[in-house]
């Protein structure tokens, strides 16, 4: 799988943590095992900065975002999260999922495409409304 982007920004703690993702035999599913390369890919080529030079705006790992859907002009909010954690419900989406690692490492304004059996699905990020690395930074 193949995504037409840029690189990535993610941060020092993020990296490391979906490195060890990748490299477990057993924290990867069979049903995700597809979409490691995909991540790996991104990560091979990703910005890596510390917690606090993030920009507030870079969707890291458990941010929010409000998303638009550019063909079918549907908003929706979503939150990339670890395979473990995630759950469509409450829009909880992996990492490992196409959306989740399309996701992942860019801003408020990128539009993010990837192929998908039917053609390419392109999202527009409209908002990070949360980004723990940033919150944590304030506290």
């Amino acid at each position: 799988m193949t995504m037409k982007r840029g690189r990535i920004v993610i941060t020092q703690s993020d990296f490391e943590k979906l490195e060890r993702l990748l490299s477990s035999p057993t924290a990867v599913k069979p049903h995700d095992e597809q979409h490691r390369q995909a991540l790996a890919e991104e990560l091979d080529g990703a910005i890596v900065v510390a917690e606090g030079d993030v920009p507030d705006d870079v969707l890291t790992m458990n941010s929010r975002a409000r998303v638009r859907d550019l063909t079918t002009r549907r908003e929706f909010e979503c939150q990339i999260v670890l395979p473990g954690k995630a759950d469509p419900g409450k829009n909880r989406i992996s990492v490992l999922a196409p959306i989740g690692t399309a996701l992942l490492g860019y801003r408020a304004g990128d539009t993010v495409e990837w192929p998908v059996p039917a053609g390419l699905r392109r999202l527009r990020i409209l908002a990070v409304e949360y980004q723990p690395k940033v919150e944590s930074m304030a506290a």
